[in-house]
């Protein structure tokens, strides 16, 4: 069972003046940002939007694989990919169907080099950095090269001034969280053991950023 972030955020301090939704004004800055450093980005509503807007970045063939993103979850996705009406190739169902240990990690690895990976990022600077970080690499793998397209879906609550800002709600939103619910899921503590800073897309039409105008994931 899939977990949301009010099972556990109740239990967790974070600085919550970081995970506020982003006002109109400072959303177009954010865009625009995005968009100088070559990134693709669509605007959206709500959750139900956000599906929408991300299905329909995936033609049929293609091979998806996700990250593990509180947001995809809010938002469907990960239902949809396993359950849903598509002609794409789950990449996630064949590699939990496999029961050796090494194999199935082998797999994982392959993955990255999906032709579509989707996931979360936990900060995106107002000039236009996101910031993500990982224990063991497997989502932020696969953003900056291997994976032929990448789309990340954020809530504007993600969105901060700056790149030191961007820093600040990793530490101090985004671990805490998902710290607890690594101890309430897998009943270890997380770490930001691997970090990534995406600056900038140099292959057109490579990453794309769903922002939606609400709170999600963290």
């Amino acid at each position: 069972m899939s977990q949301q972030k009010a099972d556990y955020a109740d239990d967790t301090e974070i600085d919550e003046t970081l995970d506020r939704p982003a006002d109109e004004e400072t959303v177009e800055a954010t865009v625009e940002s995005l968009e100088e450093r070559g990134f693709d980005v669509v605007v959206v509503d709500d959750a139900e939007e956000a599906l929408d807007a991300v299905t329909e970045q995936i033609p049929a063939g293609a091979s998806v694989m996700n990250g593990h993103s509180t947001t995809l979850e809010e938002i469907g996705f990960d239902e949809f990919l396993s359950e849903g009406d598509h002609e794409w190739e789950s990449l996630p169902d064949e590699i939990w169907s496999i029961d050796d240990d090494a194999e199935r990690q082998a797999a994982r690895r392959e993955s990255q080099t999906a032709d579509y990976f989707l996931g979360g990022i936990n900060a995106i600077a107002e000039t236009g950095e996101l910031v993500a970080a990982d224990l063991s690499g497997s989502r932020i793998g696969a953003y900056p090269f291997a994976a032929g397209n990448v789309v990340i879906v954020s809530g504007t609550n993600k969105i901060v001034p700056t790149l030191s800002d961007a820093f600040d709600r990793l530490e101090s939103v985004a671990y805490p969280l998902e710290n607890e619910r690594a101890q309430e899921a897998y009943g270890v503590e997380s770490a930001i053991a691997k970090q990534l800073v995406y600056r900038r897309e140099t292959e057109e039409g490579r990453t794309t950023v769903v922002l939606v105008r609400e709170q999600l994931g963290y």
